[in-house]
């Protein structure tokens, strides 16, 4: 490997790790080639990403933006014109540093395989591509108005990643034929919303208050008496309530999809089933949490998970993973209750 890209590939794999909340443990299960494409795609969505929800750009220079990190995508070069200005993009340390070696990312990128490459640069334009709408839609900061635009706001940010994802599984495992794609590729925008949902759901208070952002439908919490400006307000936190488990019972609805799809992995592409149901179950154990504190997304309370519960549910997936009765099974208790492993 030529200097540069054994350099590109050291970065992506220090940097995975700071940007990544749950995938940077199920990316490093996969194998050779595929671990790679799938940890160049998640940085480059990352990227994407951190300039969509950037607190010190306008509308226009997010645009801007994600145009030309877009174009990069099939000429790497042009980032050399684009560095200096993501490096005045906001955000947390790991982020940041992200976008300033974003030229390391593209390095790495494109040492990936044509098909690879074909695969991640048609789902991440289409993400910025969506994310450039809202952005110029809202420029004062994303409002969602309707349960139709929730839909699409999480098809771009987060169904494009399922999608992504299906089509690099068929390209790097013999075990997913045709039949297995389109039996995969027809859950893989609810696997993907599922979680996005959660997120969603968990983040409430905080994209309301720091990014100036609320994904709550309007329209919903009208119909519950509440609004977007009264989202986080102690005075409204019931009507908020009855909005926010409309949302809670879509992401339910999305997570059984998600089931339907991890189990519809074939046994023998077993990194891959692992891959897909830790973040499904850490997402299923999280709403469970959300559904028992309602209060909690609407008044800057984390609803997180145990530690002990992350590991236990870490290593009933990898017992279980080649067994779609024990997967199914445990994404049900984690919906439930508290997962743990009676012996530890």
């Amino acid at each position: 490997m030529p200097a540069r890209a054994a350099y590109a590939d050291t970065f992506c794999e220090e940097i995975l790790p700071a940007v990544s909340r749950t995938f940077a443990v199920g990316i490093r299960l996969l194998p050779g080639e595929l671990r790679a494409a799938v940890r160049d795609a998640y940085l480059l969505c990352r990227i994407a990403d951190t300039v969509e929800d950037a607190p010190n750009l306008g509308a226009d220079e997010k645009a801007s933006l994600l145009d030309g990190f877009a174009a990069c995508l099939t000429d790497p070069s042009a980032i050399g014109s684009l560095r200096s200005r993501l490096i005045r993009v906001a955000g947390d340390e790991a982020h940041v540093r992200l976008l300033g070696h974003a030229d390391l990312v593209l390095a790495s990128f494109a040492c990936r395989s044509s098909e690879s490459r074909a695969h991640i640069i048609r789902w991440v334009t289409e993400m910025a591509t969506g994310m450039r709408r809202f952005v110029i839609a809202y420029p004062e900061g994303i409002r969602i108005q309707s349960l139709e635009e929730y839909h699409e706001y999480c098809y771009y940010v987060a169904g494009t990643v399922g999608y992504l994802l299906t089509d690099l599984w068929r390209e790097h495992c013999p075990s997913i034929g045709d039949r297995q794609y389109h039996a995969l590729r027809e859950r893989a925008r609810a696997f993907a919303q599922a979680l996005q949902t959660v997120n969603i759901l968990r983040d409430i208070a905080r994209d309301a208050e720091h990014e100036n952002s609320m994904y709550v439908p309007e329209e919903l919490l009208r119909e519950h008496g509440s609004a977007h400006a009264t989202l986080i307000a102690a005075d409204r936190s019931s009507q908020n309530h009855a909005a926010v488990r409309h949302l809670m019972r879509l992401a339910w609805t999305d997570i059984d999809h998600a089931t339907a799809y991890l189990v519809a992995i074939p046994r023998r592409a077993a990194s891959v089933r692992l891959f897909c149901a830790l973040p499904l179950l850490f997402a299923a154990a999280t709403l469970r949490e959300l559904a028992r504190h309602p209060g909690a997304t609407v008044q800057r309370e984390a609803v997180k998970i145990s530690r002990a519960e992350v590991k236990a549910i870490t290593l009933l997936s990898r017992c279980s993973v080649r067994s779609n009765r024990a997967l199914a099974w445990l994404v049900a208790h984690a919906r439930l209750r508290v997962v743990s492993v009676p012996f530890a």
